[in-house]
């Protein structure tokens, strides 16, 4: 039997597109004499349609793409993920399901038991759970098939769940286990993902094809990384991350898949900055692509946040497509000017220079009456800050740029920004990344000749609103920030556990009452490109009145 793996990259609610899509790897695993063609978990409407999935009109246009992929299946068998409906009359209307087609039938629908709702996913919102599991028998193999999460309870072990499908459709004697995912990329989550796999493998004694999608859908990105393995936990083939593909294996009489081209077996390297930086690339070119974006626009102030941000952006983007303003106040030094020059002319940007020093002073002498000759503080800071921002807006509207926000992740965590000054943007590209990774992700990008200038990486830190500002006359070091904020935002670890990790109770006490004060800011920001295995945006929901440890 010749099996291929389509990974792609899906257009939520973008039907034809789709369907052009999936119909294209079909007509090219026929021609390659595939009996199997196999796609990822809603792979007809897109992964996570959300409240689309609300509307009658959605789910029947997602049943009228199944039927034209009926119409293309004469000779080969397709397997593709869609919602379909619960004939019954109690449960959730609808199922997340893989669709087994053949020569024009629907032969099989497997339905997905485990329902993720955590973090980012909300599954159980819209979704029935499986509660009957089959495999189906073609062409002389019997096929145990599962979606995305089905297969991350290996054992019953996953203390949300009472169940394992594989327990389940093992009792059938399967000779493949097939998995349709959609499974968001995370920093840590392609070697995950591979362990995951190697356990059910090991258990169940059976090959198994994962075909993952690749691409971004707002904040959230997938990788691709989809994969065959064999009946003792070796990787066959990883297919590459970040990357549309489609690949053909055989399957032979005793089960053992092998790639028709030859290629290196096993894991793909899994550098971890390698992989945040493919993943932010694609977050952009697909926010942009999907939505018919070309465009976009950032201020760069000369310090290594707006520096990334513009980087990464001309990477995706292409240089030409991507306009810098620098706008100096008074406060600002001439180096990092000169900087921001310097590297708008290395990537070969666009940039402009508007001073904001007259309307700065405008805006005192407007405000001076109303101020009662109280001395300078964060009000003038933050009014620097929203001058640009009116800046950027006005370029945005005007020519039709998207504004890229450029806040970082620990900034984001303490609140140091300005509402609607530095944290407008209708994407945040690095607000998922530490400051210490913003760092690392620069020399990484450094590492085959200089992008960013070097000056940028080793001045300290500055928002530069005020004579010899630095962060750290408002912050701790960031090293030290950067710690405690992990642990607690993605480790969930309380104050009792920080500083009995050695953190002192005066940063602990500190750093948790600025992340908890500062909740209201987070909920105003623009989607954040996750990269994390806990962002903030959808995967992190906080009570904004919250009063734990405040």
């Amino acid at each position: 039997m010749k099996i291929a793996i389509a990974q792609q990259n899906y257009h939520i609610g973008n039907f034809e597109a789709n369907f052009e899509k999936i119909k294209t790897a079909i007509h090219e695993a026929r021609n390659q004499q595939a009996d199997l063609v196999i796609f990822s978990e809603l792979s007809v409407c897109g992964y996570p349609p959300r409240d689309f999935l609300e509307f009658p009109d959605f789910i029947r246009r997602c049943h009228e793409v199944i039927e034209r992929i009926q119409d293309e299946s004469a000779g080969i068998a397709v397997l593709v993920g869609a919602p379909s409906i619960n004939p019954e009359i109690e449960g959730k209307d609808l199922f997340n399901s893989a669709y087994f087609i053949a020569n024009g039938e629907v032969l099989h629908v497997a339905h997905k038991a485990l329902l993720p709702t955590y973090d980012i996913f909300d599954e159980y919102r819209y979704f029935e759970p499986a509660k009957t599991f089959e495999t189906i028998y073609y062409k002389g193999k019997r096929f145990a098939i599962t979606i995305c999460e089905d297969i991350w309870n290996v054992g019953n072990e996953n203390p949300l769940y009472t169940i394992c499908p594989m327990d389940e459709l093992v009792k059938q004697n399967p000779d493949v286990m097939i998995n349709l995912s959609a499974s968001p990329f995370h920093n840590g989550h392609a070697a995950e993902r591979i362990q995951t796999l190697r356990a059910n493998t090991l258990r169940y004694k059976v090959p198994a094809f994962y075909a993952n999608c690749t691409g971004a859908q707002t904040e959230l990105i997938f990788d691709g990384g989809s994969l065959v393995m064999d009946a003792n936990g070796n990787v066959v083939d990883e297919l590459p991350y970040f990357e549309e593909t489609m690949r053909f294996y055989t399957l032979s009489d005793n089960n053992m898949p092998r790639p028709v081209q030859p290629m290196p077996a096993g894991e793909q390297p899994k550098n971890k900055t390698a992989l945040i930086h493919w993943a932010l690339l694609t977050g952009i070119k697909d926010y942009f692509g999907k939505l018919g974006f070309k465009k976009a626009i950032l201020g760069l102030s000369g310090g290594v946040d707006s520096a990334l941000v513009l980087t990464l952006a001309a990477q995706a983007l292409g240089s030409g497509n991507v306009r810098a303003v620098l706008m100096p106040s008074q406060f600002s030094t001439g180096h990092s000017i000169d900087d921001a020059i310097h590297l708008a002319n290395n990537l070969g940007c666009p940039y402009d220079i508007v001073p904001i020093k007259p309307m700065y002073d405008s805006y005192l002498q407007i405000l001076e009456p109303l101020f009662e000759n109280k001395p300078f503080d964060v009000t003038e800071e933050n009014l620097q800050a929203r001058i640009r921002a009116n800046i950027l807006m006005a370029l945005s509207n005007k020519f039709g740029y998207i504004v890229l926000n450029t806040s970082n992740k620990s900034e984001a965590a303490v609140g140091y920004g300005t509402l609607y000054g530095d944290m407008c943007g209708g994407l945040s590209v690095i607000g998922d990344l530490y400051k210490t990774e913003v760092y690392e992700l620069c020399h990484y990008l450094n590492q085959n000749g200089e992008i960013i200038p070097e000056s940028i990486l080793t001045k300290a830190p500055s928002a530069e609103l005020r004579p010899n500002q630095k962060d750290s006359d408002s912050l701790p070091e960031y090293a030290d920030l950067d710690q405690v904020l992990y642990q607690y935002i993605e480790k969930r670890q309380g104050p009792k556990e920080l500083v009995a990790m050695g953190f002192s109770k005066a940063l602990v006490d500190r750093t948790l009452k600025l992340v908890n004060t500062n909740e209201y800011k987070r909920h105003q920001t623009p989607p954040i490109l996750r990269i994390s295995p806990k962002a903030f945006g959808v995967g992190r929901r906080m009570p904004i009145v919250g009063k734990y440890l405040s």
